[in-house]
């Protein structure tokens, strides 16, 4: 099964400038060259290994930046290689492959520990995307302790966040999206990034679930106070952002 091998000229400055080391567990030898060609095409260090338990070895005593693991293995499959770095207290950002690609197959992907799951056939640019979204939301996670938007502070310790002086009571999943929403301030996010990133879901489950979340955290966060800082970007998303700062875009 061919990956679909284009890169161009764009992609290649983009991701270049973000230079990550991966483990590449793949035992297909074919698809693992072309994915080596373009993972080191734009600038990342890859380390290869075709076997699930040297695989799981090899993470085990080095230190990456990103997983892409095959699901399909010799002696370990890739769900059971992220399963065991996860009970081990492993977090490194894990992009499972696997053509399997039910939508149950997808979710047990991700309850294993994976952060992502790509279907094959795929396109390599895709690939690409996924794993810079993965290297830049692990990025943000390990910085600031305090996100602060205005009067609103997020305290990523204690979990706890406050506006205004007051405290603001939010379930797990709402202070989980509010933090997506703070580290991307004054970005436009969709839909499909809030499942991505916030439910783990890198498909649409047809719900209303985003909605319901979002009107609930729009209330906790602006019925009480002066402006909102939660702003829907009709046809496109949402944006968190102090409009009350003119300097804000």
């Amino acid at each position: 099964m061919a990956l679909t091998f284009q890169i161009s000229v764009r992609e290649r400055r983009r991701f270049g400038n973000n230079r990550v080391r991966i483990l590449l567990i793949e035992d297909d030898q074919i698809q693992a060259d072309q994915l080596i060609d373009a993972l080191v095409s734009v600038g990342h260090e890859v380390v290869h290994e075709g076997e699930g338990d040297a695989a799981l070895r090899r993470a085990q005593k080095d230190t990456f930046d990103v997983l892409i693991v095959d699901r399909m293995l010799p002696k370990m499959d890739g769900l059971s290689i992220v399963t065991a770095l996860r009970e081990g207290g492993d977090q490194t950002p894990a992009i499972i492959l696997s053509a399997l690609g039910q939508v149950d197959d997808r979710v047990e992907g991700l309850r294993a520990g994976g952060d992502d799951y790509l279907t094959k056939p795929y396109a390599t640019s895709e690939l690409l995307a996924r794993l810079d979204v993965l290297v830049k939301r692990s990025e943000n996670t390990s910085n600031d302790t305090i996100l602060t938007l205005g009067d609103l502070k997020l305290d990523r310790i204690n979990h706890t966040a406050n506006r205004a002086g007051k405290r603001i009571e939010l379930k797990p999943r709402e202070y989980r999206l509010l933090e997506f929403l703070m580290n991307n301030e004054g970005k436009i996010v969709t839909r499909t990034m809030l499942l991505q990133n916030v439910w783990d879901l890198n498909f649409d489950p047809q719900t209303n679930v985003v909605d319901v979340h979002m009107s609930r955290l729009r209330s906790k966060l602006d019925k009480e106070f002066d402006y909102p800082l939660l702003h829907t970007v009709r046809g496109r998303g949402y944006k968190l952002a102090d409009l009350s700062d003119k300097s804000a875009t």
